[in-house]
């Protein structure tokens, strides 16, 4: 298949885990093994993405290979580049006691030197819908020069087991960006949503609102910004073992400071995931629903 001037999916798959309990972006979901990034990239490749560029650990990649990329590679071309904690600009080093990379704006970094042309970015435990995949890839065939980000209604977003983090969206007339809050404590409360702050003050949402998933569109001009925004991060944060550096905040700078233009592209689709790990029978009974309902073959990859 000649991918030439095709679209990048960009897969984020370095995450711990660590409220879920394990590496969850191998867990099997599906009817045949499948995991929640099976579902991603067979959409992506439906949609008219070309490849696929994972980013990882290397203490996972023998496990992922294995597990997860091997059924792709056969499939669409496939790279993998790694997220470290060392792997920073030049004049910074990492403290000795860090355990962690250092957020999703490092992620994106690692690729730059692997992305040649428009590439989209997403979480690697996160199922997005078909939908979401198709108005990125709309989205680049139009030639916009702006970057993009796909806005899902919150009521669609949250968990049924806990509290949840979300970047809540002001957008403009024209669907533009203009600002993402991200709110940490967000749950179902009666009729809509409530979010609490670290000092207990409480917000009301309707539900109505859009959010970021981390699902968004990149020209490779992006890579030039994030290089400078985490370069000012780590002048801020480098000698310190906890914080991270995190996609929404850089774009929520770059919007405000009109250095990029993002376009919401709205989608209809319910996001699910398993940020706990009592939201997989959910998952579960989700992808059986769209197996019933035609949108996936029951073998996703037969």
């Amino acid at each position: 298949m000649d991918t030439t001037g095709l679209p990048t999916l960009l897969v984020l798959a370095a995450g711990m885990g660590s409220r879920y309990g394990g590496l969850k972006q191998v867990d099997g979901i599906g009817p045949g093994g499948e995991a929640i990034l099976d579902y991603s990239v067979f959409d992506a490749i439906r949609a008219g993405f070309g490849r696929i560029v994972f980013v990882i650990r290397r203490d996972i990649e023998t496990q992922f290979r294995g597990g997860v990329g091997a059924r792709f590679e056969r499939r669409i071309p496939v790279d993998y580049v790694f997220q470290e904690i060392e792997a920073l600009p030049a004049g910074f080093d990492a403290p000795a006691r860090r355990t962690k990379p250092w957020g999703t704006a490092q992620a994106v970094l690692m690729a730059a030197d692997t992305i040649d042309g428009p590439f989209a970015v997403i979480n690697a435990d996160d199922f997005y819908g078909a939908e979401s995949y198709r108005r990125l890839a709309q989205h680049f065939q139009s030639g916009s020069a702006a970057d993009a980000m796909v806005g899902f209604m919150l009521r669609k977003t949250l968990s049924r087991f806990g509290a949840v983090a979300r970047g809540v969206c002001r957008v403009a007339a024209d669907d533009v960006l203009e600002e993402v809050v991200e709110m940490t404590h967000l749950e179902v409360d009666g009729t809509g949503v409530q979010n609490r702050d670290a000092e207990g003050r409480v917000t009301r949402l309707t539900g109505d609102e859009l959010v970021s998933m981390n699902m968004w569109g990149f020209h490779r001009e992006i890579f030039g910004l994030l290089e400078r925004f985490f370069r000012r991060f780590l002048e801020e944060h480098g000698t310190e073992i906890a914080p991270e550096c995190y996609l929404p905040g850089a774009v929520n700078e770059f919007v405000r400071s009109r250095t990029a233009r993002v376009r919401v592209l709205r989608t209809s689709e319910t996001w699910f995931g398993v940020t706990y790990r009592d939201d997989r029978a959910l998952v579960q009974e989700n992808i059986e629903r769209l197996i019933r309902e035609g949108i996936y073959p029951e073998n996703l990859w037969s």
